[in-house]
């Protein structure tokens, strides 16, 4: 059961809907949401999204497309200029379950498309990438502030998601690791949403490193908005979204401010995008072979993890 924080003031904020008529409209709104669970939070106006793989913990097309859908849903119904003092959503929160956050972009899914030479599906997964990190970066075009707690382990591609979210913070175990690079392969958002944070040459020398840093290393090179205590990701941004609502039009305006500063986000991944399906699509041999070998020693770690034979293994990922 969510904390009780009925004691924040709404800033004026008038909403009458409860946690079942959000999430009842957003569902309505979106259609079919696999691979995610959303709750919502009233006292701090904060709709949280749990990513919840069902195969392994890397984001698959279908976690990307729920969350592309959840994201259009908030627009459309309360996006409107006139809807902001009756909208139900202030702060949008993502966060992950299980022993890792993520393992990164997935593998199978691009050797299957590698397999059928199906640059067309390649193209889908970069454009839904592309998409959900434009929305994050841009607070849902500064509707709500979005925000991302990661609680354990994250690899590659699988970072770049949260970390287009206004804000990012990490439980002190966590970490961060971008081994594309060992591969001959890059996540497809990274080099500009890590430079907007870190500044290019953290991010390059990140990027081309593929060594692991901890939550408290990434957070000095500029990763991360905070490093908190094991098991506090939550309740720190809980505390954050309580103490921001008086002041929520100003932090949307400025994050708002600070992201079209920065460059038009949306055409440098478009950019990139392209890039890296050309890049997919140029794989030799050998490259595909080792992509092939990273899956298998997935499986194989997922195993050991869940204590499951391989074929079962990534099944315990969705905590079914």
């Amino acid at each position: 059961m969510f904390q009780s924080l009925s004691s924040v003031p709404k800033a004026g904020f008038a909403t009458t809907l409860d946690s079942c008529d959000v999430i009842d409209a957003i569902r309505h709104q979106a259609g079919f949401l696999p691979e995610v669970q959303i709750d919502y939070e009233p006292d701090i106006l904060t709709l949280w999204v749990t990513i919840r793989p069902e195969l392994k913990p890397v984001f698959t097309l279908q976690l990307l497309d729920s969350l592309g859908k959840i994201q259009r849903a908030i627009f459309a119904l309360w996006g409107a200029p006139d809807q902001y003092h009756r909208a139900p959503v202030r702060f949008l929160a993502f966060r992950g379950t299980g022993p890792f956050f993520t393992l990164g972009g997935d593998l199978d899914f691009y050797l299957d498309c590698l397999a059928k030479n199906d640059r067309a599906a390649l193209a889908e997964y970069a454009r839904l990438s592309i998409e959900g990190a434009v929305l994050n970066a841009s607070g849902l075009n500064g509707l709500v502030v979005t925000l991302s707690t990661i609680h354990a382990k994250a690899i590659g591609g699988g970072i770049d998601a949260p970390r287009s979210c206004n804000i990012m913070i990490a439980e002190e175990q966590a970490s961060f690791v971008y081994p594309e690079i060992k591969f001959n392969h890059f996540p497809i958002t990274a080099v500009a949403i890590l430079s907007r944070r870190m500044g290019p040459r953290a991010a390059e020398q990140m990027l081309l490193s593929g060594e692991e840093l901890s939550a408290r290393d990434f957070m000095a090179a500029g990763g991360l908005e905070a490093v908190v205590p094991t098991g506090t990701g939550e309740s720190w941004i809980r505390k954050y979204a309580a103490d921001s609502l008086p002041m929520h039009a100003a932090k949307t305006a400025l994050f708002s401010a600070f992201n079209r500063r920065a460059g038009d986000l949306k055409e440098e991944l478009e950019h990139l995008g392209e890039i890296w399906t050309n890049c997919m699509l140029r794989l030799n041999p050998s490259a595909i072979s080792k992509l092939q070998r990273i899956a298998q020693t997935q499986d194989r770690m997922l195993a050991r993890v869940y204590q499951r034979p391989p074929a079962v293994a990534a099944n315990a990922s969705s905590g079914r």
